[in-house]
């Protein structure tokens, strides 16, 4: 089994049944942070109503890690370097996450496309 970082764009896919996301939470396990869950949070109150933002949540939390000051420091300065890109606070804390823990960021994000530890998926 292997672990993943799952981005919001990820979960998110999942949770509207995109069929190319269903392995990576299925047949695997993930973490994500607070961040990311504040963001599909938002997303699923707005797309489904608070009820199944709620369960989403709840379901969620459990798999929440907290980054390191080290860490968020880094993924700040990698959102500088990406300036371009116009990366979220939260993918950046994400990605950043993940290569710390030396897990795959999984996401559906154009923006990462083609950067290193990153399986994409459109």
């Amino acid at each position: 089994m292997t672990v993943f970082f799952y981005d919001s764009y990820a979960v998110i896919e999942y949770i509207n049944n995109n069929l190319k996301f269903v392995p990576y939470f299925e047949d695997n396990t993930g973490i994500l942070t607070i961040f990311n869950l504040v963001e599909i949070y938002y997303a699923v109150l707005n797309d489904a109503g608070k009820e199944k933002a709620d369960v989403v949540f709840e379901s969620l939390f459990p798999i929440i890690v907290e980054p390191s000051k080290e860490t968020i420091k880094e993924a700040m300065q990698f959102r500088q370097e990406q300036k371009k890109k116009k990366l979220s606070y939260a993918d950046c804390i994400g990605y950043k996450t993940a290569s710390e823990r030396k897990i795959i960021f999984l996401t559906g994000d154009i923006q990462f496309k083609d950067m290193e530890n990153v399986i994409f998926i459109k």
